[in-house]
């Protein structure tokens, strides 16, 4: 970021509150105006401090807040990154698709960063859940999934490993997978609730430690009813809306 990006002289505007909300003003500015475009790295806090003349405390506290309002986001061991400004996604309920078909109908680029793909024995839920033999192992699936670059769902799958004995095939979507040795599931349940996110999610997602996001249990099933996936996933509350059509049964006057 230059010196024209931020410019220094403008905040000695005192009138424009305390310095972290005059610096914030002028990021948000830069979005508005396409200095700092989407996606755009926003440099070191220290060097940020340097260019501006002001302390890091101060910088730190702007860059907080902002992350806070999704204005910005935080990739660990990466930086800060202005975020999408496209609007939230909207995801229907009522069809059964992959994140990877989510997007591109949306003409975004998804994109996974793996954090686990491994072969090992299920937990006690996991395998009431799957329906699995005492010594049956399954495959898991830790993905970050992103849209555009930007971070949008932490997703932990898990499927039996006799559905899907050589888990290094699934590349960025499970889906495809699983339709390539024809176990690709046909229904699902979800259960949707609000959690709070911890640091290391938080992390990996680009917002503030605590913030509200969308968790999803999925189980999907095989058209003989056997259970093909368990997936537990978080998704940014700030990025991303589940709609869901309600019709009535039976719209007759009573």
């Amino acid at each position: 970021m230059s010196e024209f990006v931020l410019a220094p002289e403008q905040l000695t505007d005192e009138e424009g509150g305390p310095l972290y909300v005059r610096l914030q003003t002028l990021i948000r500015d830069a979005i508005r105006d396409g200095r700092l475009p989407t996606n755009a790295a926003l440099p070191p806090e220290r060097d940020m401090a340097a260019s501006l003349g002001i302390s890091r405390v101060t910088v730190r506290k702007a860059i907080q807040g902002l992350v806070a309002e999704g204005v910005l986001r935080q990739r660990h061991g990466s930086g800060t990154f202005v975020s999408r400004t496209g609007g939230r996604v909207e995801q229907p309920l009522s069809r059964l698709s992959s994140f990877t078909e989510d997007m591109k109908s949306r003409g975004l680029v998804p994109t996974a960063s793996w954090l686990e793909r491994s072969v090992g024995m299920p937990t006690s839920a996991e395998a009431m859940i799957l329906g699995l033999a005492p010594t049956e192992r399954v495959a898991r699936f830790h993905r970050l999934r992103l849209a555009d670059n930007e971070p949008m769902a932490i997703e932990r799958a898990v499927v039996p490993l006799r559905i899907l004995p050589d888990p290094s095939i699934v590349a960025n979507s499970l889906y495809d997978a699983l339709d390539s040795v024809g176990m690709r599931p046909v229904r699902a349940v979800q259960r949707l609730n609000a959690e709070s996110v911890g640091s290391a999610d938080a992390a990996l997602l680009g917002i503030a430690a605590g913030s509200a996001a969308l968790a999803i249990e999925r189980i999907s099933y095989l058209p003989d009813g056997r259970v093909v996936e368990f997936t537990r996933s978080h998704y940014r509350g700030d990025a991303y809306d589940f709609v869901a059509e309600l019709n009535l049964t039976d719209a007759s006057p009573r």
